[in-house]
């Protein structure tokens, strides 16, 4: 898995979470919301990346 594409995905991870909770905080839903796609993209991205170390592993 290339670093910087996980590197990538953990930011967005964080960025979601740190929505999310301003969302909670401020009572914002959309926020909220927003954030918990946020989280949901970057475990997509994660998932891509750890198919593409499996394929990898097996194409070697």
């Amino acid at each position: 898995m290339s670093l910087k594409d996980r590197a990538k995905a953990t930011a967005k991870n964080i960025e979601g979470k740190l929505q999310e909770a301003a969302g909670e905080v401020t009572g914002d839903p959309k926020a909220q919301s927003e954030g918990k796609a946020k989280q949901a993209e970057a475990k997509v991205r994660h998932t891509v990346e750890d198919v593409k170390d499996e394929v990898k592993k097996v194409i070697d």
